[in-house]
């Protein structure tokens, strides 16, 4: 069905397809038409980072800032959905256009900037959703707070996410906040890093149910700083890792008339270095922290492709703008043929 749509959605900017696209899943959900726009996968359960995945194929973080359309991207089929990034504050985040297709390449570029109706607003969505599924919250900072005082806007969510979520992911590795990416610096880092494993352990005892922190990174790391933040991952035993955010290098689509937008680039140009990322962090962290991997998968060999690397899970975005919901059982079929091909060498620890 979405290959149908797909041109009169690329008819109009990306921006504005988003938003009619999930006002269309809205309606599709409420009216029960939704089971149209693609079959569901089948059940392969996994395990990651404690908890129980009816499959291991999500919907990453971006897509749903505000919780605003759980219901219905949680009907499509994903195994897990990933909501936010959301700051302490509402925001509205850069200037329009701020998002770019290019299909020639099968890539979008983004700007946004962390738009988001603010923790509050997005904790309300997630209340009154009747989505019961694995739920992961994305959380970041707000723009105007200086990066000394990041650590208490991060501080802010988690505290009233911490009981909606299935498993937070701290985003601090987004090009699109300027100075984000610097609390990727290794003592920076650890400083930021046991200040929410702290947060994380109180929050635990509290409520009497832990839930798994991740750290999403960056594809643009050296081999020493990559060697430095799975220093301080191990160090804090963090639960996981998310490999990778988008990509500031553009050199693969220089040649497309909006190749030299500013911003984060994602699909498939991104899938080699993303996967690169994932395969080397896997052999830095051993099997003992779990990781997600992101960036880059178009088709369900790529997303076998990141199993192979050392992924527990993977999740997709970009992919859902080209290939639309198919994209979700066709990554659930191919892992699963990996799996039967390899029964012994699936899976990783975390």
């Amino acid at each position: 069905m979405y290959k149908y749509l797909r041109p009169l959605m690329f008819a109009l900017d990306a921006e504005t397809a988003h938003r009619a696209t999930m006002y269309g899943l809205d309606v599709a959900h409420r009216s029960n038409f939704l089971h149209l726009a693609a079959k569901p996968p089948a059940e392969l359960p996994t395990t990651a980072f404690g908890i129980r995945f009816p499959n291991p194929v999500g919907l990453a973080a971006g897509l749903d800032k505000n919780a605003d359309h759980l219901d219905a991207l949680g009907a499509l089929g994903f195994g897990f959905v990933e909501v936010g990034t959301t700051t302490p504050r509402p925001q509205p985040g850069n200037d329009k256009p701020r998002m770019f297709r290019l299909p020639n390449h099968e890539a979008v570029i983004n700007r946004l900037g962390f738009n988001n109706a603010g923790v509050d607003a997005l904790v309300r969505n997630v209340q009154q959703s009747s989505y019961r599924g694995v739920l992961g919250i994305n959380i970041g900072k707000n723009k105007d707070t200086p990066n000394e005082k990041a650590v208490d806007d991060y501080l802010f969510c988690l505290e009233r996410i911490y009981a909606h979520a299935s498993y937070i992911t701290v985003n601090i590795s987004s090009p699109n906040t300027q100075g984000l990416r610097d609390l990727q610096e290794e003592a920076t880092l650890r400083r930021f890093i046991e200040t929410l494993r702290e947060a994380q352990e109180r929050l635990g005892s509290q409520t009497g149910a832990r839930k798994p922190m991740l750290l999403k990174i960056a594809p643009d790391l050296s081999e020493t700083e990559l060697d430095a933040i799975a220093d301080v991952l191990l160090a804090a035993k963090v639960d996981g890792v998310i490999c990778t955010n988008t990509t500031i290098d553009h050199a693969a689509v220089a040649s497309d008339p909006h190749g030299n937008e500013t911003g984060g680039l994602s699909g498939k140009p991104l899938f080699a270095r993303s996967t690169a990322v994932l395969r080397g962090m896997r052999k830095r962290l051993g099997n003992d922290i779990g990781i997600i991997g992101v960036g880059g998968i178009l088709d369900g060999g790529d997303a076998a492709d990141k199993i192979d690397a050392g992924a527990s899970l993977v999740q997709i975005y970009s992919g859902m703008v080209y290939r639309g919901p198919e994209l979700i059982a066709e990554c659930v079929n191919e892992i699963r043929r990996q799996r039967e091909a390899a029964p012994n060498e699936s899976g990783h620890a975390g």
